[in-house]
């Protein structure tokens, strides 16, 4: 492979600390990408984020004098809050892999946050995907972009400090604005003559657009931050579509605590606190058992086992091991963690007190009628042992000291 030398510096040039490209699968297009912002940027350091390409796409960007980071497939969103961390602090140009283009004026802009809208359109489907962008982000901060999507971003210090970690995937753009403006950064589009490889109307390209909404909207939602420092959507609460009100009243609860939780965390700190969400759910979903059930041990069950599984959900697809390990047991129906696991242990998106919440009530509800009555107040035992437990160590430590559990906890999860 023919690597690309430094161009010399032209004079005049802006101050731009780093260029970040998010990439997958970019061989053909990243050398002459990176060779051209390493000339239009000569000082700042290029960073090529590669999200698990299965091509060249990192040897061809570390031949054109890029930085690579090599990483599992996570998103774009995921890439590029990983590649801000290893950037130097100062202003910072977020670049699409396939874009040509002289970028210099972006970079130049007012604003904390500013974003380059194309002078021509190339390509696209129905504006679909790019109205629903502008949409949301009009309905959450009252500014309405011409590009929503655009990946063509530059961002000060204080965007970086309001905006990082970026929402997941391709939701980034979106909640990037959103915050930028709920935060009374100053934000300003500049109408650029770029161009970029353009998606059709064909499947790829629609199957392309699609995502884009979802993530767009998943990114406008409740997110949290995982234990990796990455900004993820919170799913969860899809496990209280259910045609059971109690799993709903469950999942509904559980979301409260994702939007207004603080920092405590087990039943002595929620506590010492009086009036959390954390107390809310310490007395709300027994209560849901108790009326779903009538039953003390129904009771204690749903708001027992709701909580094991909550205090598992610290890692990717914990909880949703621990899950689909005791459904046969319980009776439970294992359909909405099968499905949620690939995304959770992708680090694509996390369960949250909704779903951890609504998932342990699920198991509780169900094995008050598989288990016999001395089999209930066994189970009920055996997770106020868990529960004391987990007040006193962390599940999470015990697991990972543990060979056996320490393996099946791994299995499947992103290194």
């Amino acid at each position: 492979m023919e690597c690309f030398p430094r161009s010399r510096p032209p004079p005049g040039v802006v101050e731009v600390a780093a260029v970040l490209v998010a990439a997958r699968d970019e061989e053909a297009a990243i050398a002459r990408s990176v060779a051209s912002l390493r000339e239009a940027f000569p000082d700042a350091e290029v960073i090529v984020a590669d999200d698990g390409s299965r091509d060249g796409t990192a040897a061809a960007a570390e031949c054109a004098g890029a930085r690579v980071l090599r990483l599992p497939a996570r998103g774009k969103g995921q890439a590029l809050t990983l590649a801000e961390r290893a950037a130097p602090m100062g202003r910072l140009l977020l670049v699409d892999a396939d874009l040509e283009g002289d970028l210099s004026p972006l970079a130049d802009a007012d604003g904390d946050l500013a974003i380059a809208a194309f002078a021509e359109r190339q390509g696209g489907g129905f504006g679909i995907a790019k109205q629903t962008g502008r949409t949301l982000v009009r309905a959450l901060s009252g500014f309405s972009p011409k590009e929503p999507l655009s990946g063509q971003r530059a961002l000060s210090q204080a965007a970086r400090d309001v905006c990082f970690p970026l929402a997941a995937g391709f939701g980034c753009e979106v909640r990037m604005t959103v915050d930028a403006v709920r935060a009374g950064l100053r934000v300003s589009e500049a109408e650029l003559s770029l161009r970029h490889r353009a998606t059709g109307r064909d499947p790829a390209g629609f199957a392309h657009r699609g995502r884009q909404l979802l993530d767009a909207f998943l990114a406008c939602g409740p997110t949290a931050v995982n234990h990796r420092g990455l900004r993820l959507p919170l799913v969860g609460w899809l496990v209280g579509l259910r045609r059971d009100p109690a799993i709903a009243a469950v999942a509904a609860i559980g979301f409260a605590d994702d939007l207004w939780s603080g920092g405590e965390r087990g039943f002595r700190a929620h506590l010492a606190s009086r009036k959390t969400t954390g107390v809310l759910k310490l007395v709300g979903i027994p209560l849901v058992g108790l009326a779903a059930t009538r039953r003390l041990s129904g009771a204690l069950l749903v708001g027992l086992a709701a909580n094991f599984l909550n205090q598992l959900d610290t890692r990717p697809g914990r909880a949703l091991k621990a899950y689909m390990l005791a459904a046969p047991l319980a009776g439970a129906p294992l359909g909405a963690a099968v499905i949620l696991a690939p995304y959770d242990l992708r680090e694509m998106a996390m369960l949250g007190d909704s779903g951890a919440n609504a998932l342990g009530a699920l198991l509780g509800l169900s094995s008050v009628s598989k288990l016999t009555g001395r089999g209930r107040w066994a189970a009920i035992g055996a997770l106020t042992g868990l529960t004391l437990l987990g007040e006193t160590r962390s599940l999470g430590e015990l697991i990972e000291r543990t060979p056996l559990l320490r393996e099946l906890d791994a299995l499947g999860r992103q290194p």
